[in-house]
């Protein structure tokens, strides 16, 4: 662990334990908060900057199967953007996907020491592993992908709900994952029998299941729920991109009734009807959205904002990935993962000109502005979907500098402006509501209790930022970081490395569900059953987060 040190004169911003910018000493004892630091503890004066938690990044796609194949084909991006090697850094590379080394070190150097990969096949489990265990400085974990699951299909179908608890229990428990994912319910599976199938309403039954997406989201949600997860079932809704969804996630959001479900990248899912004569122009749903997250506290969202710029879309919902290949050039991939799921990759820029991109773009900045509670409605672009995280400055400057915002919004097509409400809102983000967004939300709504917090037993993940009127330049290079009580980043640059751990969750199951699922990989999977489970040789560093299992049916 890190030596002690005491952190002075700094603004402190803690909105977990009521701080907002006073200037009051932190103090870091054996990698964690403390009351108190030694005599001769090294001092830092963070006189004129800004003390905040380490920030989470609690959806982003960074390693594993699919994101490797998004850097191979682009070796364009990688050419001319190298992270180089230093004599605490290894070098790596940048672009819209980077690699391991450069994503680590590029987040810590943001100030972010945590971050959730967020669609990961339990197939691709040792893959996602091995990249996170090579991705330095921050800790991760990842989200297992299950929504297209044959046996969990099979299970749901035939009402065996406890038996479909049990599994959903040991897929999550023997990949080391943190929580489900459910990607576009029923779609992948519709899609791999017949193409350019895919899902269009919730009650569309899925290829030869007597099931329909409805069914399907509620037993995740109800089984989750019961294994009392961290972190409850992550949805990327159905109708992703297309004009007019916003009908659909609404109805997707009612099937949670009263329980905790977190909804990704909500802005991909916040489309109203066509403009006019247009059949596919979409006009603006957020409010509709905004509205509804804000009076239902049991439903929480990462917005998936957009930014211009280069961008790589990196999917489980393949049949998206199909569709969007005809608008981002001439490279694509859609990969099937055996009875798991899909992928989908698309190279693509978001252009501001363009009707679309800037109707996406207005909907992200809508949402974040809508939000009346933004412990429930946090930080995210997707990246790299909507954006790098790299951009995550540029759109904290979006939502904190009204003036900025509107000098941006004279520069986009403006019927797509026409189309949303962006003209009508000037709020300005504060700095306390930054540290929720990006920092103290996320890591509730991920159920992690010692991040996003600098109060007393805390993991001693610390950024401190000089301040600046320019909150893009302020949030572009933090003057110091600290992980786990040691000193990364001192005067903008690395002083050491570090390696983060590995964070997921081990719920427990009857072992009997064994015998109902080793039968199925003997007969329909290319890897032996015994061979499946990821054992703790791929998590050398790794802390398992408690869950806390319900009577099934029962609500929070």
């Amino acid at each position: 662990m890190g030596s002690s040190l005491r952190i002075v004169n700094g603004r402190v911003y803690d909105p977990a334990n009521g701080v907002d910018g006073e200037v009051r000493d932190v103090c870091i004892r054996d990698g964690k908060i403390a009351a108190d630091a030694p005599p001769d503890a090294k001092r830092i004066d963070a006189a004129g900057m800004v003390v905040m938690p380490g920030g989470v990044d609690i959806h982003c796609h960074i390693a594993g199967p699919k994101v490797n194949l998004a850097r191979k084909v682009q070796p364009e991006d990688h050419r001319y953007d190298v992270h180089p090697r230093t004599r605490v850094t290894r070098s790596g590379t940048g672009g819209s996907v980077p690699s391991t080394f450069a994503t680590g070190y590029r987040y810590a150097g943001l100030g972010y020491t945590t971050a959730m990969e967020a669609a990961v096949t339990p197939l691709g489990a040792r893959h996602a592993l091995e990249e996170l265990h090579d991705t330095p400085v921050i800790d991760k974990g990842f989200y297992v992908l299950v929504g297209n699951n044959v046996l969990l299909y099979r299970l749901l179908q035939e009402g065996r709900l406890e038996e479909f608890r049990n599994a959903l229990a040991w897929w999550i428990k023997v990949t080391k994952a943190y929580a489900p994912k459910l990607v576009n319910p029923g779609g992948d599976e519709l899609w791999k029998g017949q193409r350019n199938a895919n899902i269009t309403s919730l009650d569309d039954k899925i290829g030869p299941f007597e099931l329909t997406p409805r069914k399907v989201i509620a037993g995740f949600i109800e089984a989750a729920t019961a294994l009392g997860l961290p972190h409850p079932v992550h949805i990327h809704c159905n109708n992703l991109g297309h004009t007019g969804n916003v009908a659909t996630t609404l109805e997707t959001m009612r099937l949670a009734e009263g329980r905790r479900t977190h909804f990704a990248h909500v802005q991909f899912n916040s489309y109203g009807p066509a403009a006019g004569k247009s059949q596919t122009n979409p006009t603006s749903g957020a409010r509709e959205i905004a509205e509804f997250v804000n009076t239902h506290p049991n439903i929480s969202a990462d917005v998936g904002a957009v930014m211009f710029g280069r961008s790589t879309i990196m999917t489980g919902d393949a049949p998206l990935a199909y569709m969007l290949r005809q608008f981002g050039g001439t490279k694509w991939v859609n990969a099937d993962t055996e009875n798991e799921s899909g992928c989908g990759i698309v190279p693509f820029t978001y252009q501001d000109r363009v009707y679309t991109n800037a109707m996406q773009w207005a909907v992200g900045l809508e949402l974040f502005l809508l939000s009346q509670d933004p412990w429930r409605m946090v930080f995210s672009t997707d990246h790299p979907n909507g954006g790098s995280f790299v951009t995550y400055p540029r759109l904290i400057r979006l939502l904190m500098d009204r003036e900025f915002r509107k000098a941006r919004m004279a520069e986009v097509n403006q019927k797509a402006l026409d189309r949303s409400g962006l003209r009508d809102l000037s709020r300005e983000y504060s700095l306390n509501e930054i540290a929720i967004v990006t920092r103290a939300g996320p890591a509730r709504l991920l159920g992690l209790t010692r991040k996003g917090q600098l109060g007393v037993g805390a993991d001693a993940d610390v950024t401190i930022y000089e301040e600046d009127p320019d909150k893009e330049k302020m949030f572009s290079a933090p003057r110091y970081v600290i992980k786990d009580g040691e000193l990364i980043i001192e005067d903008h640059e690395f002083r050491v490395d570090h390696e983060g751990r590995l964070l997921h969750v081990a719920p427990d199951f009857d072992p009997g569900i064994e015998q109902v699922i080793e039968p199925f990989f003997e007969d329909f999977y290319t890897i032996r059953f015994a061979n499946y489970a990821v054992d703790d040789r791929y998590a050398p560093h790794h802390e398992i987060i408690p869950t806390a299992p319900q009577a099934a049916g029962a609500r929070p």
